[in-house]
C-alpha cells in the first residue's frame, strides 16, 4: 500500500467515524477538573446607552426549518423542526480586534486568558478534596493550535492543542506574537464570559443558536451558507483547512490560519464568514437532546424564539458544562470535522479561550 493510499484511507475512515467527539471534546483540561455552571458577572461594565446598527444586517421575522435532514448530521442535529423567530439584527462580520480593543480601552476589561487563576475562588466551584494544581499551571494562558506530524490520529484533539502561557487576544500565538496590522481580523482567545461582557457593553447580545442558524442559512435550506456545492469544488468559499489535517495546509483558500473578515463572498443576505474562520459563541447552554426536548415540551409543532436549555449536559464529558459554538473554523477539514455545515453544533466550556474561537453580536429590533 502506498503512503498516498494509506493517507487517503485514514482520512476516509476518520470521516466515517465523524462524531461529536471531534473538534471540541477532549481538548487539554487546564486543571484536570471543571468550573461549575454559573453566569458571568459583568455588572461593573458601563453599557452603551444606545445600540448602533451600523455594520449589522436586519433579519425579518420568519419561520424556518432548523436542524439536519440528511445523513451527515450528528446525533444532536436532529430532529429537524420548525422555528419561528422575531425580527433581529446581526453583525455582518465577526467582532474584530479593532472593535474589541475599543471595548477594552473604554472599560479596562481583562479577558479570562489574561488573568492568573485564583485557586481560592476556583476550588469553591469544584468537588471537595480536589487537589490544587501546581503553580506552573495557575498562570494566564489560552489554547493554541500546533501542527502535528503526518499520521497523527484524528480522534484526539488534545494532540494539537496546548495551553500556552501568555496567549490571549493580543498575543494569539503566545509571547512574541501580536495583532499589529490585524485590526480587521476576528478577535480570538475570548471566552464566552468575555464575549458576553463585550455584548453588554455594546448594548447587544450573543445570538441564540436558532438566530445563528437562521442567519447562516440566509433564506436557503441548503447544506452550506453558500448552497450545496462541496467546499473544495469551484472557487474558495470559506476559510477552512485544505490538505492533510493537522499536518499540511495547502492554502488553496490563500490562508494558513485566521483570515481578515470579508475575504470570501457573503451569504445571500450579506453576512460574512458564517462558515469557517472562527467558531462563534452562541448564548445557549449545550445539550445533545435540545431539539427533541424542545419539541416534547412544546404545545405546538413550531418552536417560537427558543433560547436553549436551562443548563448543560454533555454525555461525552458529563462534568464539563458547555456553551454552543457554531460555524466551524480555519481548522475544519472534511477528514475529521465538517463544522462549516449550517446545522453543525459544537460546544466548548464557557471559561475556555481558543485560537479559533470568536463571536458576533445580535440586537433585537
Amino acid at each position: 500500500m502506498s503512503a498516498c493510499q494509506s493517507e487517503a484511507q485514514r482520512a476516509a475512515e476518520a470521516a466515517r467515524k465523524d462524531s461529536l467527539l471531534h473538534c471540541t471534546n477532549n481538548i487539554p483540561a487546564r486543571f484536570g477538573t471543571v468550573i461549575a455552571q454559573n453566569e458571568t458577572d459583568s455588572n461593573s461594565l458601563n453599557t452603551n446607552d444606545s445600540v448602533s446598527h451600523e455594520g449589522m444586517i436586519l433579519i425579518k421575522a420568519q419561520t424556518f426549518l432548523m436542524g439536519a435532514n440528511d445523513e451527515e448530521g450528528r446525533v444532536d442535529e436532529y430532529p429537524q423542526h420548525k422555528v419561528q423567530l422575531a425580527d433581529f439584527w446581526i453583525d455582518a462580520t465577526e467582532v474584530t480586534n479593532a472593535q474589541f480593543k475599543k471595548f477594552v480601552d473604554a472599560t479596562g476589561y481583562i479577558t479570562t486568558a489574561e488573568k492568573k487563576p485564583d485557586w481560592n475562588l476556583i476550588k469553591l466551584q469544584l468537588p471537595p478534596g480536589t487537589p490544587k494544581p501546581s503553580d506552573d499551571v495557575l498562570v494566564p494562558a489560552s489554547l493554541v493550535f500546533v501542527k502535528q506530524p503526518s499520521g497523527t490520529a484524528l480522534d484526539n484533539p488534545a494532540a494539537w492543542w496546548i495551553w500556552a502561557q501568555g496567549a490571549n487576544w493580543k498575543h494569539p500565538k503566545g509571547p512574541g506574537s501580536n495583532i499589529k496590522g490585524k485590526d480587521d481580523y476576528p478577535v480570538v482567545h475570548v471566552s464566552w464570559d468575555d464575549a458576553q461582557a463585550y455584548c453588554k457593553w455594546a448594548g447587544k447580545q450573543l445570538p441564540t443558536e436558532a438566530q445563528w442558524e437562521c442567519a447562516a442559512r440566509g433564506g436557503l435550506q441548503s447544506k452550506y451558507t453558500w448552497g450545496e456545492e462541496d467546499i473544495e469544488n469551484g472557487k474558495p468559499k470559506a476559510n477552512t483547512w485544505q490538505g492533510v489535517f493537522p499536518t499540511t495546509n495547502t492554502r488553496w483558500d490563500k490562508f494558513d490560519g485566521l483570515a481578515p473578515v470579508k475575504q470570501f463572498k457573503p451569504n445571500a443576505i450579506g453576512l460574512y464568514d458564517m462558515s469557517g474562520n472562527v467558531w462563534e459563541w452562541c448564548s445557549d447552554w449545550y445539550r445533545e437532546d435540545t431539539y427533541a426536548t424542545q419539541l416534547k415540551n412544546s404545545n405546538s409543532k413550531v418552536i417560537v424564539n427558543p433560547i436553549g436549555p436551562k443548563d448543560s449536559y454533555d454525555p461525552q464529558e458529563p462534568n464539563a458544562p458547555k456553551r454552543v459554538v457554531r460555524g466551524g473554523s480555519f481548522l475544519c477539514n472534511a477528514s475529521y470535522c465538517k463544522g462549516y455545515r449550517n446545522t453543525a453544533r459544537m460546544k466548548t466550556s464557557q471559561d475556555t479561550g481558543l485560537e479559533h474561537t470568536g463571536f458576533r453580536c445580535v440586537a433585537m429590533k
